[in-house]
């Protein structure tokens, strides 16, 4: 590609590569044959050698003769685009004489009857840099302004506007023009036109049109409007002391008719108030906008303008109050990744004053949810939304736990599994904390219970159960709840002889009766022994207990559960007498009926040897109550639930403090109005704005490895005849190749051309052209890849070239490889450790990595992985404090594909060397990602060995 202009590109497909000489020759062929298609390919031809930097100084005369008189409205475009990439000056830089016949069908095309045709020679007008050629045309351009057409009128100011820029000398009354001009405008777009142009060369103009018609901005169109409060911005951005002259028009233009216009003006008018009165008028805007708003893309961008405008006026509560109940609003909308994100802001914005409304409103959707009879996903995951959002509510507000508890409880018998679980993790820690709540949140569990449907659900119940049923009347219930949802004892026997009775009965035919068998074995010291075994394959029905059903099923882990709830309301129930000796041997007869029920042919599924030891365990420590262990059962175990919840709430305290925005005492206050304008460094929120949708998030300057030098490639070597060096610009989903090309020799090579090719997930979407390159030349030219996975790719190919007046087979020089670097699609990601587990049991791709390293601090050695792989830890900083010799921790990541990524790092350490081994784990969903981040580690740890 060349450095000539152009702002169109055209593909043109051809068998044979035109020469210029050919296409003189179509030129007069389609005059003599009046061939008006002929002349629009040649045109196009012409148009495409031109942009592969072929010059064709011969083919000037030709359009001008064959071309230029037609009326085609196609080849008016075409012809618009050659003038424009047509070399106008000869080599001493003087104006070609050939183009004053070219200005003089530019005056003619101003001039023409079609209103079209006018319009877009003013259009092409302004990409001219020749004021040779521009100022014969000066009259006719402001005739334009008159107009009758607003298509005309509005193409003629920007010209005027472009002109004025580049070429002050041309026009130099074009403000004073311009400002009269909007004056008597009628037409929105005309008028935006012109206050644009004002905007940017007579500004103190546009403020004297602005205040002679601001009571009139109201009425205006919303493109118009839009350009008035990019004006006011502007303005006071840079003269802070006019602010209050605009702060009403703003307000006036939060009640616009159009969306874009309400959001740019409470943009604004934070900037030019901070008063609660205004932040609250901006809060309001948004909130509206994202309830109005259809589209969900503008929700999500509209909703992180209003998390910045709360993070920016934490402290006004009053604010945060009146912000909460109109977020609230929000739930309504459809979009699970909206309601998402409203909760976690809502969760910012709770505090006492407003905690019983939002609990309330949190209920009502709750309730709403578990009547709707049609659950899809997307009201399953927003039921475990709002019961993190009320678990967050209840351990952060202790007076609303005893409103929420009751609600969310209803939720254990679900069918949503995370959001039972969600639940119970909530219970979990209320009863924990609050004591008042116990009696009945215990209760409850009591009857909820049976209903649960969960598997984990029911662990983690019993588990409470039986760690908080103290007193005599709730062990005893407990017991009760046990006999009711395990069925008649023990459970062999019973079933046995149920299955008999069916069969006797002949109620199922088809059902084999249940039979038990007796067989001779050889025990190990050699005598015999009778084993007796029931030969049957019956099945549960739904009619039996919750218990048993999923003993017969082979769930024995839960029975495991049970046993040691069982165990610690046995131990606790310290009154003497019958009722001891009566829940003692009850609770015997169940674990040994589980016991015997794991070594029968019932179940689905036998019973593991470990839980069949620890339900032995379980009957010895009832049987023997031996102190050690009877303190560990009912007292080592609650202490070690407070400091887990400890430690979480010490995590969370923590994460907030890093959040709050502290203010020293003695820090300096700014006034705007005594700030001097070369003092203020007010940051442009406009033009940042379009840098990061322009250019992306930019990354830390600090880092060495992220600079611009870092991301040239050289491709071939500096002997090679043609020298080539590629920088790699990263932008999420597409790579830009931007390759220098340097022609050594001194001959002009033709047809050059960078032939690329991909390994891996990675798709050429954008081929670069041929281009010529004349001798010790050079040129850049550019290459687009679609990146559509975080995998390691690697981009290879050739340079292929035709020497001028040398025939033979085209020459080539091979290039180097290019290899992706898949850390620019990776960033930290933070997820429970529910979800982490569920996630690591999920995904079936592992890699394992040796450590091989010479740092010899465990800690240093996690930060360097986590650096180097741009993953984030999971593991509390407390787990990993102190000096053990062993360091494990999980760490999680995200790439902008929505992909995960797991890995759990297990470090010992030499206690006499002091140097480090171990393994890293690392799971993914998909075989790329898990093999990317092991090369990549592989690769660090290598040039740490190195280093």
């Amino acid at each position: 590609m060349t450095d000539q202009p152009c702002s169109v590109l055209i593909n043109v497909n051809f068998s044979t590569t035109p020469t210029e000489q050919l296409i003189k020759q179509d030129f007069e062929v389609a005059q003599s044959t009046k061939s008006v298609a002929t002349k629009i390919q040649a045109l196009k031809n012409a148009i495409l050698l031109m942009q592969s930097g072929e010059k064709l100084p011969g083919l000037l005369m030709h359009v001008i003769r064959y071309v230029l008189p037609e009326q085609d409205h196609t080849i008016k475009k075409l012809l618009y685009i050659f003038w424009e990439i047509v070399p106008k000056r000869d080599a001493s830089g003087k104006l070609l004489t050939e183009m004053i016949l070219v200005c003089d069908a530019y005056r003619k095309d101003l001039i023409h009857p079609n209103e079209f045709i006018r319009g877009s020679t003013l259009r092409f007008l302004c990409k001219l840099r020749e004021p040779e050629l521009l100022e014969p045309l000066m009259p006719s351009i402001r005739s334009c302004l008159e107009d009758k057409y607003s298509y005309v009128r509005r193409n003629a100011v920007l010209a005027l506007y472009t002109i004025y820029r580049s070429f002050e000398f041309l026009v130099p009354d074009a403000p004073e023009l311009i400002q009269s001009y909007l004056e008597g405008e009628q037409d929105p777009s005309c008028k935006r036109n012109a206050f644009i142009m004002l905007i940017h060369t007579d500004q103190q103009r546009a403020l004297s049109y602005l205040q002679s018609c601001i009571d009139e901005i109201g009425s205006f169109g919303d493109i118009l409007q839009l350009v008035i409060v990019e004006l006011i911005y502007k303005v006071c951005q840079a003269r802070p002391a006019e602010r209050a002259k605009f702060i009403r028009t703003v307000y006036n233009l939060l009640s616009s008719n159009s969306a874009s216009v309400r959001y740019e003006a409470a943009g604004t008018l934070v900037t030019l108030s901070s008063t609660p009165t205004a932040v609250k008028a901006a809060a309001k805007c948004y909130v509206d906008l994202i309830v109005h708003e259809s589209d969900n893309n503008v929700k999500l961008v509209v909703l992180d303008k209003l998390v910045k405008l709360q993070s920016d006026h934490r402290n006004d509560l009053a604010l945060q109050q009146e912000l909460s109940m109109d977020v609230l609003r929000i739930l309504g909308s459809t979009d699970i990744e909206v309601r998402r994100k409203t909760l976690e802001f809502l969760m910012n914005l709770i505090s006492l004053r407003n905690v019983k409304d939002v609990v309330s409103l949190l209920k009502k959707e709750v309730v709403r949810t578990y009547n709707e009879t049609d659950k899809e996903q997307n009201t399953k995951t927003y039921q475990e939304l709002l019961v993190k959002a009320l678990h967050q509510c209840g351990v952060r507000f202790p007076t609303t736990a005893e409103i929420v508890v009751p609600v969310l409880m209803d939720f254990l018998s679900e069918s949503n599994e995370k959001a039972a679980e969600s639940v119970l993790e909530f219970v979990r820690e209320a009863v924990a904390r609050f004591e008042n709540l116990q009696p009945s949140i215990i209760e409850k569990l009591l009857s909820s219970l049976p209903g649960i449907k969960s598997l984990s659900v029911l662990h983690a119940g019993l588990w409470i159960l039986g760690e908080y049923c103290v007193t005599e009347q709730q062990i005893m219930a407990f017991m009760e709840m046990v006999n009711e949802s395990i069925g008649p004892l023990p459970i062999v026997d019973t079933e046995i002889r149920e299955s008999t009775q069916e069969g006797g009965e002949g109620e199922d035919a088809s059902k084999p009766a249940a039979a038990a068998t007796t067989s001779s074995r050889v025990t190990a010291d050699g005598t015999y022994a009778t084993q007796s075994a029931l030969a049957t394959t019956t099945t549960t029905s739904d009619d039996k207990p919750p218990l048993r059903k999923f003993l017969l099923a082979g769930d024995f882990f839960l029975g495991a559960a049970l046993a040691t709830s069982l165990t610690k309301i046995a131990l606790r129930l310290e009154s003497p007498g019958v009722a001891r000796n009566r829940l003692v041997a009850q609770c015997m007869l169940v674990l040994a009926s589980i016991i015997h029920l794991g070594k029968s042919s019932l179940p689905k599924k036998p019973i593991s040897d470990d839980d069949v030891d620890w339900l032995s365990l379980c009957i010895r420590v009832i049987n023997d109550r031996s102190p050690l262990l009877v303190q560990i059962f009912t007292r080592a175990c609650r202490s070690s639930l407070q400091d887990m919840i400890g430690s979480i709430s010490r995590e969370e305290l923590t994460d907030t403090e890093k959040t709050l925005v502290r203010t020293d005492v003695d820090a300096l206050i700014n006034f705007s109005h005594l700030v001097n304008v070369n003092d203020n460094k007010a940051v442009d929120e406009l033009e940042l704005s379009l840098l990061q949708a322009t250019e992306g998030t930019k990354k830390r300057e600090s880092d060495v490895t992220t600079t611009a030098l870092s991301k040239v490639y050289q491709l071939t070597g500096f002997s090679d005849p043609v020298y080539a060096e590629a920088y790699i610009n990263v932008n999420q989903y597409d790579i830009v190749l931007d390759v220098l090309v340097v022609n050594q020799t001194p001959d002009t090579l033709q047809n050059l051309t960078l032939e690329l090719a991909t390994l891996g997930d990675l798709k050429l979407v954008d081929k670069p052209s041929p281009i010529t390159l004349a001798g010790n030349d050079f040129c850049n030219t550019k290459a687009q890849v679609k990146v559509a996975s975080t995998e390691t790719g690697i981009i290879f190919g050739n340079i292929v070239y035709d020497i001028t007046g040398v025939s033979g087979d085209r020459s080539c020089v091979v290039l180097n490889d290019i290899h992706i670097d898949i850390m620019d699609y990776i960033v930290p990601g933070h997820c429970s450790d529910q979800e982490f587990r569920k996630m690591w049991a999920e995904f079936e791709w592992e890699n394992k990595v040796a450590i091989q390293t010479n740092v010899t601090d465990m800690t240093t050695y996690l930060s360097h992985l986590l650096k180097c792989t741009n993953m984030a830890c999971l593991t509390p900083t407390q787990a990993l404090s102190g000096d053990c010799g062993f360091l494990a921790a999980n760490l999680y990541a995200k790439s902008v594909f929505g992909e995960d990524a797991l890995a759990n790092v297990s470090v010992e350490q030499d206690a006499t060397s002091g140097s480090l081994s171990g393994h890293i784990r690392i799971r993914a969903k998909s075989q790329g990602m898990a093999l990317s981040l092991g090369d990549k580690i592989t690769m660090s740890q290598k040039k740490e060995q190195g280093a």
